[in-house]
């Protein structure tokens, strides 16, 4: 214990990494199913070495916590802002009708149950599952008009709420929209995704477990002309044109590659380097010739381009618009062989409707790349170095706006730093995905930002709060896990009728994608898409997700603001 109190002395910051380590360490235990999560068991571990008495600068807790909503923002800016839009409307309806039933119901609480503010807003936390409301509700405790004491047992109730509301709050969306509304229903979620993704594909039959499909599977092959064939005179070119999923890459002539920019004749004996669709390379031609090794000594390099979506023609049509496009500008073909939105993989269906700001992975030659990019956007390489004039403008602008003040009930609250750089995150964001040259801040960048920062920000809280908990949880602890279980069931109940009987959002996994995605439940998406065993139920979560992310993080404030109960001390 000597050595615990010299170290908390020496350099209370090892305590932080320490429960950084082992609170990720505890959170990849499973039971079950279940796992408890990184952040869960940071906070937890934190609460532990706690007990030790080390205080870590707090100054420490609100950097992270900006630099993690910043980074939440950002990521969420494109799909926050395009659900503002009528073409979403329906589902931006249902996660604002989420988030509501969630801050009426534990407000309910608090108030049928004389909760103080503190308990309300980790109650609020770890019931909704948004640890996100323990920083903004921090920061707002920080500005009462309290003693120093009364507003750290505030944050310490905070940080037990979280705690004890958090596991039944990643456990309930996963029952409800695997179990409990698919039996009330009378809805097969596997076979619902199914038609879902044949509406999406134009009638493609979507294939079983085990199965896959040739035509999503891109290869090159070679060909040798024979005597007699109907392409013996033709061009290149001309041969690229009687095909609609295959492309020419490479003629070989003697051992020798020809200049496909002359667009040569093929000959008798040529051998083509055939790069498509494996469905139809699987059966070619006859005309082709046999298909023989590739020629010894010879590589065929192709390259797989990232682009960030942004001709305003192609925003809101379907993918298939966008292949039609590539073979028209291209003199060779190139392939489409992924598409992200959101960090997300979506379906590659004929039907998928594309979003400004979605990232394209399209498969082909250099040249040919080239020759369709400018039309599409801008490749996400030329930008994959954080722009750091816009990342500080945007830091910048989000603390100003967490300086803005307004009164609810006469108490002076404030969205603070981490709704400041939430908003200014969201128009960042926005930014780069409609200006890509702009404020570019990498995929692997923004995830650091946001994991590492909420990780080290919940580490200080539960050390912060350590020494209080014990006692608290003992006065508190069974009652606070039955509101949790009730803050985490009742909105979503209410919520998923509002949502199917009035707003119209019918189809089943639309309706279970918006349910999960308009609690910011990761947890019940990912036992979701378990069940689709496809894609299909990523395009409504993200829309409501990012909606979910913002309005629950501006609860924190607004429960510190509208419940007037202190704790007793």
């Amino acid at each position: 214990m000597e050595l615990l109190h010299w170290l908390a002395g020496q350099s209370p910051l090892i305590y932080l990494f320490v429960a950084v380590a082992l609170g990720y360490l505890v959170g990849k235990l499973k039971v079950g199913n279940f796992v408890l999560g990184g952040i869960a068991g940071t906070l937890i571990v934190g609460v532990v070495l706690g007990q030790s008495g080390v205080q870590i600068d707090s100054s420490i807790k609100s950097i992270f916590f900006a630099l993690f909503i910043y980074a939440v923002g950002y990521q969420g800016g494109p799909q926050f802002f395009r659900a503002l839009s009528l073409k979403s409307l329906n589902q931006l309806l249902s996660a604002a009708t989420m988030c509501i039933l969630g801050l009426l119901t534990v407000l309910a609480f608090a108030y049928g149950f004389g909760l103080d503010r503190g308990t309300a807003a980790g109650l609020a936390a770890g019931g909704l599952t948004q640890s996100a409301i323990i920083g903004t509700a921090g920061e707002t405790v920080q500005k009462l008009d309290v003693s120093a004491d009364l507003k750290a047992l505030m944050e310490t109730n905070i940080a037990v709420g979280y705690a004890v509301c958090y596991i039944f709050g990643s456990i309930g969306p996963i029952i409800m929209v695997t179990w409990f509304f698919p039996t009330i229903m009378r809805w097969d979620i596997r076979k619902e995704a199914i038609k879902l993704a044949e509406q999406m594909s134009g009638g493609t039959k979507t294939l079983e477990p085990g199965e896959f499909n040739a035509a999503d599977r891109i290869d090159t092959r070679f060909y040798q002309l024979a005597a007699g064939g109907s392409h013996l005179g033709q061009s290149a070119s001309s041969f690229d044109a009687t095909y609609d999923e295959v492309t020419v890459e490479a003629v070989l002539r003697s051992g020798q590659e020809l200049n496909l920019a002359q667009d040569p004749a093929l000959e008798t004996g040529d051998i083509l380097a055939i790069t498509g669709l494996v469905s139809v390379l699987d059966a070619p031609p006859q005309d082709w010739g046999p298909e023989i090794p590739p020629p010894n000594g010879y590589s065929l390099v192709l390259e797989n381009r990232h682009l960030v979506l942004t001709n305003p023609d192609y925003a809101g049509s379907k993918l298939q618009g966008i292949h039609d496009h590539t073979k028209s500008a291209a003199l060779r073909d190139v392939f489409i062989t992924g598409v992200k939105r959101a960090g997300r993989n979506l379906p590659l269906l004929p039907n998928l409707e594309l979003h400004k700001g979605d990232e394209l992975q399209l498969t082909g030659s250099g040249r040919d790349l080239n020759a369709v990019q400018k039309s599409i956007g801008y490749p996400i390489s030329a930008a994959a170095v954080t722009d750091f004039v816009f990342f500080g403008l945007g830091m910048t602008l989000g603390l100003l706006l967490g300086l803005i003040e307004f009164r609810i009930a006469g108490i002076p609250v404030s969205i603070g730093s981490g709704g400041g750089c939430l908003l200014s995150g969201l128009l960042f964001g926005w930014l780069r995905s409609t200006h890509p040259r702009y404020a570019a801040l990498p995929t692997g960048a923004v995830n650091f930002l946001r994991d590492f920062g909420l990780a080290v920000f919940v580490a200080v809280v539960g050390i912060s709060a350590g020494p209080q908990v014990l006692t608290t949880l003992q006065e508190q602890g069974l009652n606070l896990f039955l509101f949790g279980i009730g803050v985490t069931l009742i909105p979503q109940v209410i919520g998923f009728y509002f949502s199917y009987y009035v707003l119209r959002i019918q189809n089943p996994i639309e309706a279970l994608a918006c349910l999960v995605g308009g609690r910011s439940a990761n947890p019940g998406f990912a036992a979701l898409l378990g069940k689709a065993e496809n894609a299909t139920p990523v395009v409504s979560f993200t829309v409501t997700y990012a909606v979910a992310n913002v309005l629950l993080t501006l609860w924190g404030p607004l429960i510190i603001g509208l419940i007037s109960t202190n704790p007793t001390p």
